[in-house]
């Protein structure tokens, strides 16, 4: 991919909107630019897992943790859970 942006007399830039989308950044998010060399790349800061809003989606009144997993296997299994 190759897109251009302008640099305003503030030094501001618009993002172009695939390159918004390649990165997975919106609104308020924020970006670092690093010097390699005589290259530049641009990459999102991450403070939390982008996966993070998924967690915990897949088991529904399962608490997380190895205990809680263990603990529900040995119920479906038909064992009593030790305590």
């Amino acid at each position: 991919m190759r897109r251009e942006a302008k640099i305003t007399s503030k030094g501001q830039i618009t993002v172009p909107r695939e390159v918004r989308h390649a990165l997975g950044v919106k609104p308020g998010d924020k970006l670092v630019f690093e010097q390699n060399g005589k290259d530049v790349s641009v990459r999102p800061v991450r403070n939390k897992s982008v996966f993070a809003k998924y967690r915990g989606i897949g088991n529904p009144g399962l608490a997380s943790g190895r205990a809680a997993v263990v603990q529900k296997t040995r119920e479906l299994r038909g064992r009593e859970a030790k305590k």
